[in-house]
């Protein structure tokens, strides 16, 4: 069996969080290919060592000393160097990144400094082959990753290598310019990774037992997800719910890989675990809940809207020439809503306004704002009679009143509109009607 593990950055914050890695690495010999992200926070107030590289290259943008706060840096690994009595030394590595600083090399060659040098420490401390992603992750010129080129590369290197360090969040273009992922990007690579070895399970070790049914800002100590599809994890990550990067599904899920998250701190927990497809029903009807706030609505009325051909297109287009992207379009005879995000749409909204009455002729066009989102998502609702149902009497007994509601023909997803005031409560209201009134 072949385990690639992720680590991320507050699990290598420090000597400490490194030996607690070293512990589950040597713990499992299946866990054979690691990615390690950049050194996180040690404790509140610290800084991310990313963003300290991002702060210091912006300096020597401007063309202003920056040596103070790289010796920062070059500090944060020495000092998790001498923590694990290590006798490697980063002054070279250090000297390239201050002469490649000065000559500008780019934002993202900043940026992955971080888990390049926590790469070299982590593949010194195991005792693991060190491969530098630049070497291995490939990008096109137009700046998108190309997966099959670096699933070829990237296989031909390790299989030779039974095992490996990977640095996470980057690559490089292919004459050799480094291009990074969005911020936590190493939960790609580590996808990436697994694809190309084709390992039996993806761990990502962070520093919660997995996903919660609910955001803990909102319900305390809300129960963990045992199991999740990876259809159901892509609509509560895209619905605001963090734990992994989105895009970290799309390697493995090609390959039936499945993921699990764990716990640093928390070895002993199964943490959660995501699939494909899976027999197992869940434990309560729904999986999870997630939600954004910060939508506006955008309602045309139009007499007979239902029996014009091309309606829809026209008002639509009104939003594309702006440049703007729509969330969800529910419709009625003779009335159609767009709901866009507010931020991206203020700016532009009589633009718009002005684009749908001379495309599309309408009776009236209305704009809410300060609206927010919810998604209920469950693989077991499509079984359950009466879901949405409950979910609007738990609104109603919460005094929320329902803006909008939505669902696909999948049965996998209801998402609900409110007013932002009412956005902790709703998600609070379903939360008790379908976990803790079965617990």
């Amino acid at each position: 069996m072949k385990k690639v593990v992720k680590f991320g950055g507050s699990s290598l914050a420090s000597a400490e969080q490194f030996q607690k890695v070293a512990d589950i690495i040597h713990a499992q010999e299946e866990r054979r290919y690691v990615i390690p992200s950049a050194p996180g926070k040690r404790f509140d107030g610290d800084s991310k060592v990313t963003d300290m590289l991002y702060g210091c290259y912006h300096l020597a943008e401007a063309g202003e000393d920056f040596e103070k706060e790289l010796a920062e840096i070059r500090e944060r690994y020495q000092e998790i160097i001498d923590g694990l009595g290590l006798q490697i030394s980063l002054d070279g590595e250090f000297d390239i990144i201050t002469k490649s600083f000065r000559e500008k090399a780019g934002e993202n060659y900043a940026a992955s400094r971080g888990e390049y040098l926590n790469g070299i420490v982590m593949a010194a401390y195991l005792g693991y082959e060190f491969v530098d992603a630049a070497q291995v992750v490939r990008f096109k010129d137009s700046g998108e990753f190309d997966a099959e080129l670096t699933n070829q590369i990237l296989g031909e290197r390790l299989s030779g290598l039974s095992q490996a360090v990977i640095p996470g969040f980057y690559g490089a273009y292919g004459d050799g310019r480094v291009k990074t992922f969005s911020r936590g990007g190493s939960d790609i690579t580590g996808s990436i990774v697994a694809r190309a070895v084709k390992a039996d399970i993806y761990e990502n070790w962070t520093d919660v037992s997995g996903f919660l049914i609910a955001d803990p800002r909102i319900i305390e100590n809300p129960e963990a997800i045992e199991t999740i599809t990876y259809r159901e994890l892509r609509e509560l990550s895209y619905m605001g719910a963090g734990v992994l990067h989105e895009d970290a599904i799309f390697p493995v899920r090609r390959e039936g890989i499945p993921i699990n998250i764990r716990n640093t701190n928390k070895p002993e927990d199964e943490g959660t675990w995501i699939v494909e497809s899976t027999c197992q029903k869940s434990k309560y009807v729904i999986t999870g809940i997630a939600g954004k706030k910060g939508f506006c609505s955008v309602n045309i009325e139009k007499a007979m809207m239902n029996s014009e051909i091309g309606f829809g297109r026209k008002v639509l287009q009104a939003f594309e020439d702006s440049g703007i992207s729509f969330e969800h379009v529910p419709s009625g005879i003779d009335t159609m809503t767009i709901f866009v995000h507010q931020d991206e749409f203020i700016d532009k909204e009589q633009k718009v306004v002005s684009a749908i009455h001379r495309l599309a002729d309408p009776d009236s066009v209305d704009i809410e704002a300060d609206l927010a989102l919810i998604a209920v998502v469950g693989r077991g609702m499509k079984s359950t009679r009466g879901t949405a149902g409950r979910i609007f009497s738990a609104l109603a007994h919460a005094n929320v009143n329902v803006k909008m509601i939505d669902q696909g023909s999948s049965e996998l997803n209801i998402i609900i509109g409110v007013a932002d005031e009412d956005f902790e409560a709703a998600i609070a209201s379903i939360y008790d009607i379908f976990v803790v009134a079965q617990l």
